[in-house]
């Protein structure tokens, strides 16, 4: 019996517990929206939900351009360097440009005062097929490398 008198105490205390907090969050939202609070609870879930879908296609849509981004020649490395003594500055240069995967190529010019000369030479994977690379050639690569853009 005594046991019954304070279940039904208990439920009437969660009750008005209840009550009142419903009571309060409705006078929250009191003058915002004519819906009741179970209303903006069930729209912000429901938004919540779509949110959540779009942002999945997103994350999906941004990790396709990184895979497909690696294979885009946008690393690029420039040193200028003058290879002879007998012209003035630094008119030489070399510039590397690379992929996400350091595959691409390398283009040198030398200037000399009797005319300029043109060497391309291929990189896979960060290094020359054959054909030796010079401390510049090798100094481009680096720098495309490690700055990941370009850095003229």
């Amino acid at each position: 019996m005594v046991f019954n008198v304070l279940l039904v105490l208990w439920v009437v205390a969660l009750t008005i517990i209840l009550w009142r907090m419903r009571a309060h969050y409705n006078r929250l939202t009191h003058g915002i929206t004519k819906h009741a609070l179970t209303e903006v609870l069930e729209k912000v879930l429901e938004r919540e939900r779509e949110l959540r879908f779009v942002t999945g296609k997103l994350e999906k849509a941004v990790e396709t351009l990184n895979r497909d981004g690696a294979f885009h020649m946008s690393r690029i490395g420039l040193v200028r360097f003058n290879p002879f003594s007998d012209t003035g500055g630094s008119q030489s240069f070399t510039l590397a440009i690379l992929d996400g995967k350091d595959n691409g190529l390398v283009m040198t010019s030398l200037f000399a005062r009797t005319g300029n000369r043109w060497y391309v030479k291929e990189i896979r994977e960060g290094k020359s097929r054959g054909i030796e690379l010079s401390k510049e050639e090798m100094a481009a690569i680096k720098r495309a490398q490690t700055l990941g853009g370009s850095n003229a």
